[in-house]
């Protein structure tokens, strides 16, 4: 098989993850094991806010701040829940005591509910199917992470080797 960069063989997906929030902890999880479940060669470099996703203890929470567009008219619930609809504005949701913890375990609830992998399980997932995990070296240094913080298959590299292997890549993804 020939990729469109000229090489030859499987084909390459490369992800950037910069958040670590539940909604945004879903996408890179979900593209790169659907990618490597159909053979082709997945890395995922977490960087910044990203890099939280691969601790040990993984907690990613829901966050209407930042995120105005959080359908808060989203119906929470499903099978055996009742459904609610909350036209609250973020302004009020970002500031009302424990709404993260609400809405984190609401989203947790419904995705449960429709049959949706955790982020655990998806991140699991990726390490059975061989997923590059690659954590951004200088966001450790920032931000004072080590790698024993990180699940033992986490691999630690800078922007210069992502890029190198990006390089390659058929398809650059940025989350």
């Amino acid at each position: 098989m020939s990729s469109e960069n000229g090489n030859t063989g499987t084909k390459r997906l490369a992800l950037i993850a910069s958040r670590g929030t539940l909604d945004w902890a879903y996408p890179p999880f979900i593209l790169a094991s659907a990618a490597a479940s159909m053979d082709w060669e997945v890395g995922i470099f977490f960087t910044f806010y990203g890099l939280p996703l691969l601790k040990k203890d993984l907690d990613a929470k829901v966050s209407p701040l930042g995120n105005p567009a959080m359908p808060m008219k989203m119906p929470f619930g499903g099978e055996g829940f009742q459904k609610v609809n909350w036209p609250i504005p973020n302004i009020l949701m970002a500031n009302l005591p424990g709404f993260e913890n609400v809405a984190t375990g609401l989203m947790k609830k419904l995705f449960k509910s429709k049959g949706v992998a955790s982020i655990g399980e998806l991140r699991e997932m990726c390490v059975d199917l061989d997923v590059k995990l690659i954590a951004c070296q200088m966001t450790m240094d920032v931000f004072g992470f080590t790698k024993e913080d990180f699940i033992d298959e986490t691999e630690i590299g800078g922007a210069a080797a992502f890029l190198s292997y990006a390089g390659d890549a058929d398809v650059q993804l940025f989350i």
